[in-house]
């Protein structure tokens, strides 16, 4: 495949699980491969001037929750939108998918991200937890506990920090985000705009 679509994400992040499948079939369909890129939002919301979910004013608060009823209601995606573990720390969870992209492949992360997301938003699951992460790995038929091990070490680490740098370079300030061809598409509701830069 010579068409690439750079694809940053977080995987507490509800648009990112939201859209993640359905990024996954339109890339396959438009043979474009997905370079995955799990980032720190925190850092770049510090970088773009957002602001973490506890920090919006009330009306912001309450009118995501609505508008991710909306979202899951309208694509028949199952999700709690207010999960019992959340606010939660997405950095086990995106070093272990970075883990599994640097000894399996791109696919396979794509697949254990598909997971983690689902256990966090329609599951009630800690992805904090490294249980529930070894869990989640073996659910992929991995080695969760060797993955998790990986996930610590300094390699992994660098990976992060090198595509939350990419992210800001790119002048990312959300999640999902993706980048084709130099283009920046913010959030799963641009999934079409992003189809169609793919399709011409």
């Amino acid at each position: 495949m010579s068409k690439v679509c750079d694809y940053y994400f977080a995987p507490h992040s509800p648009w990112s699980y939201l859209g993640h499948q359905r990024f996954i079939d339109i890339a396959a369909k438009h043979k474009v491969k997905i370079a995955l890129k799990p980032c720190d939002l925190s850092r770049v919301f510090a970088a773009s001037g957002g602001l973490p979910l506890a920090k919006r004013a009330p009306q912001r608060q309450a009118y995501r929750l609505l508008e991710l009823q909306r979202w899951s209601d309208f694509l028949q995606v199952p999700m709690h939108v207010q999960p019992q573990f959340f606010p939660v720390t997405p950095d086990p969870a995106a070093r272990l998918i970075i883990a599994a992209q640097i000894a399996h492949g791109n696919e396979v992360a794509l697949a254990l991200s598909t997971l983690i997301m689902r256990a966090m938003w329609a599951e009630q699951k800690n992805i904090a937890d490294e249980a529930t992460l070894i869990g989640l790995a073996c659910d992929a038929d991995l080695d969760g506990k060797q993955l998790v091990k990986s996930a610590e070490t300094a390699a992994v680490q660098a990976d992060y920090e090198r595509n939350t740098n990419d992210a800001i370079a790119a002048n990312v300030f959300g999640a999902p985000w993706y980048v084709y061809k130099g283009d920046g598409f913010w959030g799963q509701d641009r999934l079409d705009f992003l189809e169609r830069a793919f399709a011409s």
